[in-house]
């Protein structure tokens, strides 16, 4: 019995690396195979020094070569482990996805989960085609908001490469780390861990064509952030708040984050969401109790656009908690709300297209890339 190298070579390109949305042979981890009659040398060469990883590459390796070229060969793998020229995550644009939009926070607590939540829903009513990324990795909201709690992804086969398929659900493609994890179990990662994670869901999954995909970030500046604007080239950020003083604080932050030069990302516009409560026996009545415009007035000073406002209604937390965002009640003054929210979003981001070239995903190579100092 002999050996076809390129029979091994197409054998390997069904073995997914993990977070790359590549296989060994296309991403360069395979350097050579060698044949000598019925053996095999596969020469691997891998980032990362873990054991397990290496472990698994390898058994990967034997048992695909033995179901796929020859049962009786003689496998051997020889892996050697080399750190990347630049530690960074490359980014790479997503196929079929046309815009994607961070929805960012500086604090928790001040709705930008709900807000994406029935962003998204009324960006499908408008005929588009969206997708959400739950990207709360310590938190996830979104299969609870969307009553697809219990719902698990399936593995599907797209050019011969396993993808997962994202959850539909009010005509939003939904994938969060929820799906993966029992309602009542704590996710306790490391950044490292968490950035993986996400990766995968990005680039692993079959999202087909989207017009938009909304990222529903997490609260605060951090690790996160900087992983996903890395490893994506991100349209614009939308950030939301609410109008007290310590929300403001914290979204200017947000705001900042994204206007640094290093990561240089179109801040779309603010949103202020609780901007008033309204009982719904007394639509007219208007009670500012987290304080009156105070996000429309951050948005004017920071010389970025005011989306809109949202205003504390009771049927949105129940809605929320029920699993039918509160945007797809019809005729009420929260659907008006999130329509004008979502036309200027688009309007935004028409604009940000015509008048600004793509953006790049971020390359952070020094710790000054993310440092709070400013330049002189």
């Amino acid at each position: 019995m002999k050996l076809d190298r390129k029979e091994i070579l197409k054998a390997l390109e069904t073995i997914t690396l993990a977070g790359e949305g590549q296989n060994m042979v296309e991403s360069g981890a395979v350097r050579n195979v060698l044949t000598f009659g019925d053996e095999a040398v596969v020469e691997l060469v891998m980032t990362t020094p873990a054991m397990h990883i290496r472990k698994r590459a390898e058994a990967d390796i034997i048992k695909t070569i033995h179901e796929l070229v020859s049962p009786d060969a003689k496998v051997k793998v020889n892996v050697k482990v080399e750190s990347p020229e630049k530690p960074e995550i490359k980014g790479k644009q997503i196929p079929g996805i046309s815009n994607i939009i961070a929805v960012s926070s500086g604090k928790g607590g001040v709705g930008k989960s709900t807000i994406t939540a029935n962003l998204a829903v009324t960006l499908a009513k408008m005929g588009f085609k969206v997708g959400v990324l739950d990207a709360d990795i310590y938190g996830p909201s979104m299969p609870i908001m969307f009553d697809v709690e219990r719902s698990r992804p399936v593995s599907v086969m797209i050019d011969g490469k396993s993808k997962m398929k994202p959850i539909s659900s009010y005509g939003v493609e939904i994938l969060s780390i929820g799906f993966f994890t029992s309602p009542e179990q704590a996710v306790i990662w490391r950044g490292p861990m968490a950035g993986k994670a996400l990766n995968q869901m990005i680039f692993d999954a079959d999202w087909g064509e989207l017009d938009f995909l909304l990222l529903d970030l997490p609260p605060g500046t951090g690790d996160i952030h900087l992983s996903l604007m890395q490893a994506l080239p991100i349209t614009g950020a939308v950030i939301v708040s609410t109008p007290q003083a310590v929300a403001l604080a914290d979204a200017k932050k947000g705001v900042a984050m994204f206007r640094q030069e290093s990561i240089n990302v179109p801040v779309l516009g603010i949103i202020e969401n609780m901007a008033y409560f309204t009982p719904e026996e007394l639509p007219e009545n208007k009670y500012y109790i987290f304080g009156k415009e105070g996000a429309k007035n951050l948005a004017e000073d920071l010389e970025v656009p005011f989306l809109g406002q949202v205003p504390i209604v009771q049927s949105i937390r129940e809605a929320g908690d029920y699993g039918r965002p509160a945007a797809l009640q019809t005729a009420t003054p929260l659907e008006a709300a999130f329509e004008e929210l979502a036309r200027n979003v688009v309007q935004e981001t028409v604009d940000r297209n015509e008048n600004l070239p793509a953006t790049e995903a971020i390359k952070i190579t020094t710790m000054a890339g993310c440092s709070a100092v400013k330049k002189k």
